[in-house]
């Protein structure tokens, strides 16, 4: 009542008056949030063995440097055979002979960690579905499972793998491939739902001829032509720890970026390894920027940090990418840092929540509304 007597009272204009008190709350609210220096587009909050950092100690990890973050877990498990390993074990997949094989379970670890949150924090975090085996033509009802459990909390699946150095050979059971109909199965229900599609797929075999075609490029093409409708983020630009890039690795992506059938594809820049490839000599830098420059809203920076214990793990992917970053013109580079993944997955937050508002299953599940 107050406030309302001094409005009343005063010799201003109502408008005046209501404009003023606007701009005042909006430079409060700038003040108090900070200039993030970036979004990140590739985290894991937890590792091999689902274990990890507390999604509320990340948060004062992230502190000022990242503003939203894509969350996931990792959809493999790493067996501890005593047979294999005896009492070493293992937490990484690296670090032992043992299989890896699916585990679902990690869509409800990062959906009840991020349920655990405020809603302002909650506004920090995109969380991904991970845990569904991309061989099964039942993946589908997986993912779709998840929304309807968990509505109003993911907004995209993966990262999910199908070929990778070191890790596809280990996995139990059928090997995933980029033609089977399980795959296109899933892609096309991830257009439905407009859930962000974040995939795995070396763009090479490890330790290929010099000379010879990126083995899995024709087909990964044939991939994303086939799903147009899908947004996909293709993680790492399809290079492995040594599925190095071929010396045309930039030429080859810009063929993909040229192709006006796949607007809908952009790349992840995430992963120290990647880094180390970008950043090992002033040309490579160069030849990456260029291509960056001429297609700046295609190019999205992520971490692929797993699970950290201190900032200085959690920055190092970002600060090794200064080289890259002091080359980039300020739009470009705010582009990437930031504004491609708002677009991207502020787009996905209202495509699935719309989606889950005219699919709830029959017990009626409360869909929170769009936002």
């Amino acid at each position: 009542m107050q406030r309302q007597s001094w409005i009343s009272g005063s010799g201003f204009p109502l408008a005046a008056l209501i404009a003023i008190g606007a701009y005042s709350r909006f430079m409060l609210v700038s003040a108090q949030v900070p200039e993030f220096q970036f979004n990140d587009a590739h985290f894991h909050l937890t590792n091999y063995i689902q274990r990890g950092t507390d999604i509320h100690d990340f948060l004062k990890i992230m502190g000022d440097k990242a503003g939203r973050v894509a969350l996931f877990g990792i959809p493999l498990q790493q067996q501890w055979s005593y047979r294999v390993d005896g009492d070493r074990a293992p937490t990484y997949y690296l670090a032992s002979d043992a299989p890896l094989y699916y585990y679902s379970f990690t869509d409800a670890q990062i959906a009840t960690a991020y349920l655990s949150l405020p809603k302002e924090q909650q506004a920090r975090f995109d969380p991904m579905i991970t845990g569904f085996n991309p061989t099964d033509m039942y993946a589908t009802d997986h993912i779709r499972r998840v929304l309807e459990i968990f509505p109003g909390v993911f907004s995209g699946i993966g990262e999910f793998t199908v070929h990778k150095e070191f890790v596809s050979s280990k996995i139990a059971g059928e090997t995933a491939s980029l033609q089977d109909r399980a795959l296109d199965r899933i892609l096309d229900f991830a257009a439905e739902a407009g859930l962000v599609v974040l995939i795995h797929n070396d763009i090479d075999t490890p330790f290929a001829k010099p000379g010879t075609p990126p083995a899995y490029l024709e087909q990964l093409t044939a991939l994303f032509k086939r799903h147009s409708n899908t947004t996909i983020i293709w993680a790492h630009t399809g290079v492995g720890r040594v599925v190095r890039p071929i010396q045309a690795h930039m030429a080859n992506l810009e063929v993909l970026l040229r192709e006006p059938g796949l607007s809908h594809l952009n790349f992840d820049l995430s992963w120290d390894e990647v880094a180390k490839y970008i950043v090992a000599s002033p040309e490579a830098t160069r030849i990456t920027a260029a291509v960056i420059e001429r297609y700046p809203d295609r190019f999205l920076f992520g971490s692929d940090v797993v699970a950290p214990a201190i900032q200085s793990d959690y920055l190092k992917v970002f600060n090794q990418y200064r080289p890259l970053w002091d080359l980039l013109s300020a739009a470009t580079r705010d582009m990437v840092l930031k504004q491609n993944y708002e677009r991207i997955f502020n787009d996905a937050q209202h495509k699935v929540r719309k989606w889950e508002s005219t699919h709830r299953p029959a017990h009626g599940s409360h869909t929170p509304a769009l936002r």
